[in-house]
């Protein structure tokens, strides 16, 4: 691939990709825009080792996927979601608050479930596609969606 083909699929899939990793960040739209920037020069890098055996925007969502984890093993304090609560959207640029009660039931998953949730639901994969971007099986990812379904209604009806 090419500097120019890879300019082109990035620009096709940057914003689905800050869409995944703002919800994976429940609603932290600074972190998701870090490691999207992060997830892009990391694709850059490496984008010798697209083989094109899958579509490119598996492939990138796998990189933010493991951009993501990294950042939260490596992450040594966490906020709170009622610190997002006591902040006002004034101080936000965009408009996440919208969707504060839905971030913060999505944070009470497990990082397998909300990411299995975000991936079928908001971005459209399909569950062979979600195991290749998390590295798990597809019965796994088929038991995590199950879960994370459950679980979020179950916090959404709360």
């Amino acid at each position: 691939m090419d500097r120019q083909q890879f300019i082109q699929h990035v620009e096709s899939n940057q914003k689905a990709v800050r869409r995944f990793l703002t919800a994976l960040c429940c609603g932290d739209a600074a972190l998701a825009d870090d490691l999207a920037q992060d997830t892009f020069v990391k694709a850059y890098l490496s984008c010798d080792t697209f083989r094109g055996d899958s579509k490119f925007s598996v492939w990138i969502y796998r990189i933010a996927y493991n951009t993501f984890v990294s950042s939260r093993r490596s992450a040594r304090q966490s906020e709170p979601i009622s610190e997002a609560e006591r902040m006002s959207g004034a101080d936000r640029a965009d408009s996440a608050f919208e969707y504060q009660a839905l971030y913060a039931a999505m944070e009470q998953l497990s990082e397998k479930e909300r990411t299995a949730i975000l991936l079928y639901y908001m971005q459209g994969y399909a569950i062979n596609e979600i195991a290749e971007i998390t590295g798990a099986s597809v019965e796994a990812v088929k038991q995590q969606l199950s879960r994370g379904r459950r679980n979020l209604k179950g916090l959404l009806t709360e």
